[in-house]
């Protein structure tokens, strides 16, 4: 197991990933119980309404990433995470006592939402790449990999939790309990070693950074292709939130602390995944590519299970699968970015993939209220299968046409495909 935890030898790192594992397990609390407030006690079962919710929380990401970047790459991170962390913890304050203390509203909880989503905006391409100045670059992937442990350990525990609460005291203490969590965060940060931080390089001022920084992802094909797949899949297949409460509330019949379950089932494959990929030295594009077919074919078969435990064990697979995807996905992308340009890729790529998944929301819920739960979850698939099939294709284009090219730039006849060598085929030499 050491290569697994190999970045929690480095003291900085052990700081950050024991607050942040504390502050997600919050998080996961306050989605869980805001999705089941707006769906139970502020609606009628609204999906659309759920819908909404989630892309005011999270659409910010999308219209903010090229400011947001930009800020990541200019100023200090650690600041940065300073700041986001006390207004996030305000924010779930707010929502709190307003539920504790009064009768909350819905358009009270679009408002936090979007307010939530902002402060998101802004914490999380600084959330993503602070990593890189805990730890040295030969423990990267593994950091990250960590990273998506937590989240998804935290995932384990937080709608368990929030359902338990949820039920036995209600969801404006669910709220406050999360404000409090945000503490540990800016405790840890409070902790670290400045000394030992290896802050990336600092883009001075000046103008053109969110062009420099589409010029790069432009000149990237394999980016490119990364973000169309975590942007398709994004949109439709990463609503777990609302498509599990619709399928726990709509198809089985069941409260608060079996939607709860069903979140901590499906983080036991999104802990597997995660730990396997802090195992993994060199995600690579065929990785993302075979994740999403995988959770394409999961969230299918899940979408058909009969009964509720089969549902939850279905979710098991697809939650391995899922996070997976991210994983490599991240990966890839942060690990072949300059540090210089960091900031500015990542916030592209949150953008696209936290951005896309609000857009995809609404119709996602529509889709659910219209067709019934079980499509709200089958469309995502569909659209994993789709992205995957549509790299597939497009590299399969670019090989065939650099193996073109290579024949008739040097008749002898050896090409790349990738980083290996192959013989060409007869067919082709004669055709040479």
């Amino acid at each position: 197991m050491a290569p697994t935890f190999t970045s929690l030898t480095v003291r900085n790192y052990r700081i950050w990933a024991g607050g942040a594992i504390v502050s997600n397990v919050g998080t996961w609390m306050q989605r869980v119980a805001q999705d089941w407030l707006v769906l139970t006690q502020l609606t009628d079962n609204s999906a659309v309404a759920v819908g909404i919710t989630t892309a005011l929380q999270f659409g910010p990401q999308l219209v903010l990433g090229p400011l947001t970047g930009a800020v990541a790459d200019r100023f200090p991170q650690r600041a940065v995470l300073a700041a986001t962390q006390a207004l996030m913890g305000t924010w779930a304050l707010l929502l709190g006592l307003l539920v504790v203390l009064g009768d909350p509203q819905l358009w009270q909880v679009y408002v936090l939402a979007g307010l939530l989503g902002v402060t998101s905006a802004f914490d999380a391409p600084v959330r993503q790449t602070f990593v890189t100045s805990l730890v040295p670059q030969r423990m990267l992937a593994n950091a990250v990999g960590l990273n998506s442990a937590s989240f998804n350990g935290a995932r384990l525990i937080g709608p368990a939790v929030a359902g338990l609460l949820i039920a036995a005291v209600g969801t404006g203490w669910v709220f406050l309990i999360n404000a409090v969590t945000f503490a540990a965060t800016f405790g840890s940060l409070m902790l670290m070693r400045r000394g030992e931080l290896v802050p990336a390089p600092r883009r001075k001022r000046g103008r053109g950074a969110t062009r420099e920084g589409l010029a790069y992802v432009r000149s990237r094909p394999d980016i490119v292709l990364i973000l169309l797949v975590v942007g398709l899949v994004g949109a439709f297949g990463m609503n777990f939130q609302m498509t599990t409460a619709l399928m726990a509330r709509v198809e089985f019949g069941l409260g608060a602390s079996s939607y709860g379950l069903l979140g901590s089932i499906m983080a036991i494959g999104s802990l597997t995944g995660a730990l396997l990929a802090a195992r993994r030295e060199k995600p690579r594009l065929r990785l993302v590519v075979g994740a999403a077919t995988a959770f394409g074919v999961f969230a299918i078969i899940a979408s058909v299970m009969p009964g509720y435990w089969t549902f939850a064990l279905a979710l098991i697979p697809v939650g391995l699968s899922a996070l997976t995807l991210m994983t490599a996905a991240n990966a890839t992308v942060q690990m072949t970015t300059p540090p210089e340009l960091r900031g500015r890729v990542m916030a592209l790529y949150m953008a696209v993939f936290a951005g896309t998944t609000p857009l995809g929301a609404p119709l996602v819920g529509w889709i659910g209220e219209v067709a019934g739960p079980r499509w709200s979850i089958a469309v995502g698939g569909i659209a994993a299968l789709v992205a995957a099939a549509v790299v597939v294709l497009v590299v399969s284009r670019r090989q065939e046409v650099h193996v073109s090219y290579r024949l008739h730039a040097r008749p002898h006849l050896l090409v790349e495909v990738g980083s290996a060598q192959e013989p060409v085929p007869a067919g082709l030499r004669e055709a040479a």
